[in-house]
């Protein structure tokens, strides 16, 4: 980690690179996202090199936004570093002090009571980004609800409520209605995800990338049998598709 901080400092100290000395907090903005992005699919791909390079990738802008901020006098490494093993221990009473959970969902809803405590008094959404995907966007909105105080208790409450909002979507018949009962079921199947242990996000990134992987292959075996998949009966279009998925 030193020889890290060294080298950035010397990329962006008078004789360094040209480019890295150019950047700004904003420029390097983009890079920051895709690194993230290029390490979840290292995740899914349980490919432990790539994923340690891949955490290196997503290292160096955290080191290059300090070097910039120690610059203009803000911070630097050492101060980030500090915040998270202060943030660590304050929102771990269960390991640094004498408080009990029973699950690691217990632990999520602790982290989301000591960090509203923090802070005071917010609205739900405050502080979560805009930008995160919708399905982690729900996701993390229920959890700070549930610090709150508001959550199924069970499982088996929140695949109730699963059915409940599909049955809502099976009855809606106005275009604007159907997009909100999609997003009710959406937004429910979020919640079953959390009360389970999964997180929703992942859980359909990887059965996206399941669709994708079957689906070639499915695509493959119309090619090799000459089938036109646009002009397959419903039947039989599910049947290729399930032999397709056998064959993974």
């Amino acid at each position: 980690m030193l020889d890290l901080v060294r080298v950035m400092a010397r990329l962006r100290g008078p004789s360094g690179c040209p480019w890295d000395r150019e950047q700004d907090h904003r420029s390097l903005a983009r890079h920051l996202l895709e690194e993230a992005h290029e390490v979840l699919e290292a995740i899914d791909d349980a490919e432990p090199d790539r994923l340690r390079d891949e955490l290196g990738d997503l290292l160096l802008p955290v080191v290059f936004h300090a070097q910039m901020a120690a610059e203009e006098g803000a911070f630097d490494v050492d101060d980030v570093a500090d915040g998270i093993v202060r943030k660590l221990i304050r929102r771990h009473p269960h390991v640094f002090g004498d408080v009990e959970v029973d699950s690691s969902a217990e632990v999520l809803v602790n982290w989301e009571r000591i960090k509203a405590e923090e802070k005071g008094e917010q609205g739900l959404e405050d502080d979560i980004p805009a930008t995160l995907p919708a399905l982690a966007r729900a996701a993390k909105v229920q959890r700070r609800a549930a610090g709150w105080g508001f959550e199924w208790r069970s499982s088996r409450d929140a695949l109730e409520a699963v059915r409940e909002e599909l049955g809502e979507l099976e009855r809606a018949t106005d275009p604007d209605n159907v997009e909100e009962e999609v997003g009710d079921v959406l937004f429910a199947v979020a919640a079953l995800g959390r009360t389970v242990g999964v997180d929703p996000e992942s859980a359909l990134r990887r059965t996206v990338r399941g669709f994708a992987q079957r689906y070639e292959r499915m695509r493959a075996l119309a090619r090799d049998r000459d089938i036109d998949l646009a002009k397959l009966p419903d039947g039989e279009l599910r049947a290729l598709f399930r032999e397709a998925r056998s064959d993974g």
